[in-house]
C-alpha cells in the first residue's frame, strides 16, 4: 500500500503538472483529459515495476486503461460537480477529485496487474506447462531494481 501511495503521489504530480501546462491553451476539461492520458501511461510502468513488482506485458498495457475507466469516471464526475455545483476553482478541483478516486484505482489496478494464484504448486504442470520460473505465476518475484 505504501508503494501504491508513493506512485500515486508521483502520478498525481505528473498529472497536475501536465494539467497546469495545458490549461492555458485549451478548455479545462480537455486539458484534464489529455493530462490524465499522459499520466496513465507513466502510472502503468510505475505500478508494474515498483508497486506490484511484476513484468509489464502488452496484454496488461492494453487492459490497464480499463482499470482507469472507473478512476476517470469518478474523477470526471467529481471535477464537474466541484467546479459547476460547488464553485471550486478549476485549477484545484482535479486534485480533490483525484483523492476521492484513490481507493477505486488501487483495487482495480491490483486486480489487473497482479497475477492470480492458480492454487497449484510452482512445479506442477498446468494446462500450458509448468508454472516455474519465468511463468505467469512467477511474475510477482521482487525486482532487484526496485
Amino acid at each position: 500500500m505504501f508503494r501504491f501511495a508513493l506512485v500515486g503521489g508521483v502520478n498525481t504530480g505528473t498529472f497536475f503538472g501536465c494539467y497546469l501546462l495545458l490549461h492555458p491553451w485549451m478548455p479545462y476539461f480537455a486539458a484534464y483529459s489529455l493530462a490524465f492520458l499522459l499520466s496513465m501511461i507513466g502510472s502503468f510502468f510505475l505500478n508494474t515495476y515498483f508497486t506490484y513488482r511484476t513484468r509489464p506485458t502488452w496484454k496488461k498495457f492494453a487492459l490497464f486503461p480499463l482499470t482507469n475507466v472507473t478512476n476517470y469516471l469518478v474523477q470526471s464526475v467529481g471535477l464537474y460537480a466541484l467546479v459547476t455545483w460547488a464553485g471550486m476553482d478549476d485549477r484545484i478541483a482535479p486534485l480533490v477529485a483525484a483523492v476521492v478516486a484513490i481507493p477505486f484505482t488501487y483495487l482495480i489496478s491490483q486486480r489487473i496487474l497482479v497475477p492470480r494464484s492458480t492454487g497449484r504448486p510452482a512445479d506442477t504442470p498446468g494446462p500450458s506447462g509448468p508454472s516455474g520460473p519465468g511463468s505467469e505465476t512467477d511474475e510477482r518475484q521482487p525486482s532487484r531494481l526496485a
